[in-house]
């Protein structure tokens, strides 16, 4: 064997303009609104309500995406996110104030934004609400539409909500100009933020940055049955501020160990990591969860800031825990054992995340390969001649894979193959085939 072919096999073995108008032509027309413009200017003209609060709360919400009548973790449907479950009526109530039927509500997008208008026009009266056309005092009504399970989570939802009203939105066809406005909170005014530190609540934190807001304790359960071996990383569908509700209603029955914010990777922890939160069923025993706002549907809620956030999370708690930064130990919500779930996504960056989570460095796989027939290659796309065989057991750690020739071993042909990280030089461009074409975890180059 070759001095290369020898270092190959140890070292794998061992660690593995838009065109110009005619001078003659006509004015242009005024832009076609967007249906869901439209529905907005609607709903708002008929309930009194001011565009810009519909479409901040719609915005803050969903990102005006209705995700197809689907519904989220809290059970809430639509652009404007009508919820029924046991604290937050807004579908039922807005069924009674239109007319409509729950059905309607849940999957037309028009019929949605006019049942949220509706609601919120309750909401203002209840409260006195004169003069409607004053942005700033319908903070109180917008919080209470939220139905947050406390006062600092119902000001984290509404200063979010004031936050996208100053900045303005542009998406889904739906425009609305910034807007300086100073928020009249009333009662919210004594009610601190979400994320004001107290020693108890820096002390309560298992990592630092992270704003500690407990989960009901109806929802994880204290202590721990097995070692902790896996980071688990979910999408939530639904807002931030929705599921930190969420986790602290008590019929929820549902937690997670911590909640990474779109806009600003802000990260909320909600159960200790020495507890067993409710995320991943068979697997909660031996993992911790973190929850990432948005939905698998719509990459828009997947910023830099969240993977740069969330990814420094994660190497945290494994340098803290020893679980090795890989895609065994570092799993999607998808990849566990006994569920049921889609989450994080085929939006989800993969290779992004891991490099982030390694420092910048390409993310490493490690699988194990039994038997013999494991081949390895040296080729730009693999063409190039067979370099060794890896007999097995092997113990590998690649990077990615990518599509090759196809190569028969141990009776299974597939044309995966699996990129094994560098080792100074000696293993550029060098590939393995594994028997086995489904390699768990391994994303494509």
């Amino acid at each position: 064997m070759s001095r290369f072919s020898a270092l190959l096999a140890t070292a794998a073995a061992g660690a593995l303009a838009l065109g110009a108008v005619p001078s003659n032509a006509a004015e242009p027309a005024e832009p076609v609104k967007s249906e869901l413009a439209t529905a907005f200017e609607t709903a708002a003209a008929k309930y009194d309500v001011p565009r810009e609060v519909l479409v901040g709360v719609g915005y803050a919400e969903s990102h005006l995406d209705g995700h197809n009548g689907l519904p989220s973790q809290a059970n809430g449907y639509g652009v404007m996110h009508l919820v029924s479950n046991n604290e937050n009526p807004t579908m039922s109530e807005a069924s009674k104030l239109t007319g409509l039927p729950v059905e309607k509500l849940a999957k037309d997008t028009a019929s949605n934004i006019l049942g949220a208008a509706a609601v919120l026009d309750a909401y203002a009266d209840a409260a006195g609400l004169a003069d409607r056309s004053n942005l700033g005092k319908w903070y109180e009504v917008v919080a209470k539409y939220s139905h947050s399970a406390d006062g600092p989570t119902a000001r984290l939802y509404t200063d979010e909500v004031y936050k996208i009203i100053g900045q303005g939105v542009h998406a889904a066809g739906v425009s609305t100009a910034p807007k300086a406005v100073t928020p009249d909170r009333g009662a919210y005014a004594k009610v601190a933020p979400l994320g004001t530190r107290t020693p108890a609540s820096v002390a309560a934190a298992d990592y630092p940055g992270a704003i500690w807001n407990p989960a009901s304790t109806s929802n994880y359960r204290v202590g721990r049955t097995a070692a902790i071996s896996t980071i688990v990383i979910h999408v939530t569908q639904g807002s931030y501020s929705g599921t930190i509700s969420w986790f602290k209603n008590p019929s929820s029955q549902v937690s997670a160990h911590y909640v990474v914010r779109s806009s600003d990777g802000q990260i909320t922890q909600m159960v200790a990591e020495k507890d067993t939160a409710w995320h991943v069923r068979s697997a909660n025993p031996y993992s911790i969860g973190i929850e990432h706002e948005g939905w698998v549907d719509q990459p828009s809620w997947f910023t830099d800031a969240m993977y740069r956030a969330s990814a420094a999370l994660t190497k945290n708690i494994a340098d803290r825990r020893g679980i090795p930064k890989d895609r065994v130990h570092i799993k999607g919500h998808n990849e566990m054992p006994d569920n049921d779930h889609t989450d994080p996504g085929p939006h989800w960056n993969w290779n992004y995340y891991m490099q982030l989570v390694n420092d910048g460095n390409p993310p490493q796989y490690n699988f194990t390969t039994y038997g013999a027939g494991v081949r390895v290659r040296s080729a730009p796309r693999l063409s190039a001649s067979i370099v060794t065989t890896l007999p097995g057991p092997t113990q590998v750690f690649v990077e990615c894979q990518v599509k090759g020739d196809p190569v028969t071993a141990e009776g299974t042909t597939n044309d995966w193959w699996a990129k094994l990280r560098d080792q100074g030089g000696y293993m550029t461009n060098i590939y393995i085939d594994h028997p086995d074409p489904k390699l768990p975890g391994v994303p494509e180059c």
